[in-house]
């Protein structure tokens, strides 16, 4: 996140920075609002011939630990609560990381952050300028707007990336590269949240 995900997220949540959509002000979206989105957006990548998960019937964290988890602050907000399941190496796939909101993000904004923070890890943009767009565009139409008590988790697999809502299945995006990079974010060395990353990467038990 050079324009971070953390300082991103706290414009959209500071009290000043919210918009009146996500206020409860006129505009608001009525409160089933998400769950018709969350079903078009399904519906639209069926039709699509978009794959969606093939563990969307299971436990996508079966046969994995539990390994840490923390709080993700900043400037007092919290943000979220993360949450790791990996086999013995928690760095590489497969593996799952749960994000539990505690405020009120738009899924365009959770994505064009995404985006910023992927852009810092190094990888393959070199032979392909496009790839951060296009990584943009389809993180766009699977995340959904969240709110406090919501969760996106986020499943890691060698070729490529599922997500699911609230335990409902958003999609995947089947590009090995983008699933590398985008859980990056949280297990990279260089991430921008350190001390999330180490409760994330404390072994079980």
């Amino acid at each position: 996140m050079s324009c971070n995900l953390n300082s991103r997220i706290v414009d959209l949540v500071a009290p000043a920075a919210r918009s009146a959509e996500f206020c409860g002000q006129p505009g608001e979206k009525p409160k089933n609002a998400r769950q018709i989105d969350v079903g078009r957006r399904q519906l639209v990548l069926a039709l699509a011939g978009a794959p969606l998960l093939a563990f969307a019937s299971n436990d996508p964290t079966a046969g994995l630990q539990r390994w840490g988890s923390g709080q993700f602050r900043r400037f007092g907000f919290l943000v979220y609560e993360a949450t790791l399941w990996a086999a013995a190496d928690p760095l590489r796939p497969p593996l799952a990381l749960r994000l539990d909101y505690k405020r009120t993000i738009a899924g365009s904004a959770i994505a064009e952050a995404s985006v910023k923070e992927m852009a810092r890890f190094a990888g393959k943009l070199a032979a392909e300028p496009g790839a951060l767009q296009r990584w943009g565009e389809q993180m766009s139409r699977l995340f959904p707007d969240v709110r406090e008590g919501d969760h996106i988790l986020g499943v890691y697999l060698p070729d490529r990336a599922g997500f699911l809502f609230n335990g409902r299945p958003l999609g995947e995006i089947v590009d090995a590269e983008f699933a590398r990079r985008f859980f990056a974010i949280w297990l990279d060395p260089q991430t921008s949240a350190p001390d999330l990353r180490a409760a994330l990467l404390q072994r079980p038990g």
